[in-house]
């Protein structure tokens, strides 16, 4: 029985993790589009940004 708990555990650490992770990311990726230092990096930033506010609506 603690190899299950085990693993529920480790699940709904992953998905904590998970939680945190995803906002971090696009936070990161905001503030690069806004802050970079040159156009093609703002660009870029923009276009991640862009893809991943997409996909996670999909969800």
């Amino acid at each position: 029985m603690s190899t299950a708990l085990a693993l529920i555990h480790d699940g709904a650490l992953a998905a904590g993790i998970g939680t945190v992770l995803y906002p971090v990311t696009v936070t990161t990726a905001a503030l690069t589009a806004l802050l970079a230092p040159t156009p093609q990096r703002r660009r870029d930033a923009r276009t991640v940004l862009t893809i991943l506010l997409r996909n996670h609506r999909r969800k």
